[in-house]
């Protein structure tokens, strides 16, 4: 079976919105975590997900070392 990384980028009712390579599609939440949250990394394979929480840590460190330049004064 194909696995597919992908972001969370957000949850809509039941439904989990997960973009991969820039596209977004949709999964049926109750196969992610109950820890899963927009923004984590995740690999999907069949109906198992896994949270990537390095690939999640480092993008959110990315992102927290950008806004920090942004910001700097």
């Amino acid at each position: 079976m194909e696995k597919i990384r992908g972001i969370i980028d957000r949850f809509e009712g039941e439904l989990a919105v997960v973009e991969i390579e820039g596209v977004t599609k949709d999964f049926d939440k109750s196969i992610f975590p109950e820890s899963a949250e927009p923004g984590d990394f995740v690999e999907i394979e069949g109906d198992i997900v896994t949270i990537l929480e390095d690939e999640t840590e480092k993008r959110r460190k990315e992102i927290q070392d950008l806004m920090d330049e942004l910001w700097e004064d």
